[in-house]
């Protein structure tokens, strides 16, 4: 049985779950009032598609925008396309896909080699910065606030991720990508069980990859599937023992 499919089985509501979805609610609905322009981020995992179902639920204002790295996983793009068709229909937001700038990535697949991540790293983080963090920066250029699925569940370098993140207020911060940005984590207190509950509940359009025990979905190179007991993103850039299993978009000041 699959990660996702155990987890549709498994995932009951917590006792307070109903509460946790109505903070949730109301935070994208504080955040779509108070801190516009602002757009969510999303890299089309299970968090990303509730956030999504509750803003369209709730007619918010609030643009989508994709990180395609040009190596994302076949059914990643799937997603991606099925995205893009829905968000078609009158009266949705918009998806706005950004890529890294043209020829950049391939120069340096060129220049160091297809597998180049896993030589150390620094090469790792290379490749990161050309495919997701120069991105980023375009898609948040102009924007006040963005939103994240991050939730504290995730891995240890998450677990004070705050449902208003404002560190990147801090003019030390000045190099993020979201420098100057409020970051909003809706999900922030919710299971990995609730996420699914959320899920099975409204029957939302989820990647297939979550069937095949990859709880987080990255770059197909840099990706496999976990184990059981093993943290949710152990599956990212594994061959990393020390790292801090974070590509540059999402690094908190206090881990």
């Amino acid at each position: 049985m699959s990660n996702a499919q155990l987890a549709l089985q498994q995932a009951q509501p917590s006792a307070d779950f109903e509460a946790k979805l109505a903070r949730s609610r109301a935070l994208l609905q504080q955040a779509a009032s108070e801190h516009q322009p602002l757009v969510q981020a999303s890299s089309l995992g299970a968090e990303d598609v509730i956030i999504r179902h509750l803003i369209d639920t709730l007619s918010l204002p609030i643009p989508l925008f994709v990180l395609d790295t040009g190596a994302l996983h076949p059914e990643t793009l799937a997603l991606l396309a099925r995205t893009e068709a829905r968000a078609a229909q009158p009266g949705t937001q918009p998806v706005r896909v950004y890529r890294p700038q043209p020829g950049v990535a391939e120069a340096f697949v060129s220049r160091e080699g297809p597998e180049a991540m896993r030589r150390s790293v620094a090469l790792r983080q290379a490749c990161c910065a050309i495919r997701k963090v120069e991105p980023l920066r375009r898609a948040l250029h102009g924007q006040r606030a963005w939103i994240t699925g991050l939730r504290r569940e995730q891995s240890a370098q998450r677990a004070e991720v705050p449902a208003i993140d404002r560190s990147d207020l801090d003019p030390a911060r000045a190099d993020r990508p979201s420098a100057g940005l409020i970051q909003i984590n809706p999900l922030a207190d919710w299971s990995w069980g609730e996420v699914w509950h959320h899920i099975a509940l409204h029957g939302l359009d989820y990647n297939p990859l979550h069937d095949r025990f990859y709880p987080s979905i990255g770059c197909a190179p840099c990706t496999r599937a976990v184990s059981v007991g093993e943290d949710l993103r152990a599956g990212r850039w594994w061959w990393e023992q020390d790292s801090a299993k974070e590509c540059g978009l999402h690094q908190r000041s206090h881990p």
